[in-house]
């Protein structure tokens, strides 16, 4: 009985992460249009607050904010959530947002761009931004029937430590073409973020296209 108790909060503490991560997915796919680009979920005595962010606010908002409205309807019916406040931010740059920089990626290929063009453009988007490095890793039926990945790199991205926890964004993203099923893995390195006493490993320098291409069960780390 006590061993059941003790586990209880656990439990709830679970089933809530587990209802805020399907939440995040709901709006990924309902604010696809919108640019989103995460959430921020708060609770307080009031009812659960989200700051939705978005490179497109208007979408959401809607006219006389009806588009609120009609979101703040859908999660609170989908989500049991009673008192739902949400607000609509902008992302200021998007380019640095790994989210909105997969779902652009993933568009681009279903709209039939080769994966290398897309992946040079998003990285020239990314550095171009202020970015301190970025890697995009392409993996799926690239070449040949067998699953391969393909790695984009830019500057430099922190691997380990507390660097990386801190200035590393990280996104994925899966996308069903013809050819099959893809994945796309974006991580960003805030510039911002890199404390002054971070001694960088190794040179490197932004080259257009730089890629290392392997077969997916020799997969990246």
């Amino acid at each position: 009985m006590s061993t059941q108790i003790e586990r209880s909060p656990v439990k709830k503490i679970l089933s809530k992460q587990l209802m805020f991560a399907y939440l995040d997915e709901f709006l990924e796919e309902t604010l696809k249009d919108a640019g989103y680009g995460g959430v921020e979920i708060s609770e307080g005595p009031l009812g659960v607050r989200l700051t939705i962010y978005v490179t497109r606010p208007g979408l959401v908002i809607g006219r006389k904010g009806m588009g609120i409205k009609d979101l703040t309807d859908k999660l609170a019916s989908k989500f049991n959530l009673d008192n739902v406040q949400i607000s609509v931010a902008e992302i200021e740059v998007p380019e640095l947002n790994p989210r909105v920089v997969c779902e652009r990626i993933a568009s681009s290929m279903e709209k039939g761009t080769p994966f290398r063009r897309t992946a040079v453009w998003a990285l020239n988007q990314i550095m171009n931004a202020g970015a301190f490095g970025a890697e995009i890793i392409i993996s799926g039926k690239i070449r040949s029937e067998r699953a391969h990945y393909q790695k984009f790199v830019a500057g430099v991205v922190p691997k380990s430590g507390e660097v990386s926890r801190v200035a590393v964004l990280k996104a994925t993203k899966s996308v069903l073409l013809k050819a099959g099923l893809f994945g796309i893995k974006v991580k960003i390195a805030l510039k911002e973020k890199i404390v002054p006493e971070y001694v960088l490993k190794e040179e490197s320098e932004f080259k257009e296209g730089e890629s290392v291409e392997g077969a997916k069960n020799e997969g990246p780390a």
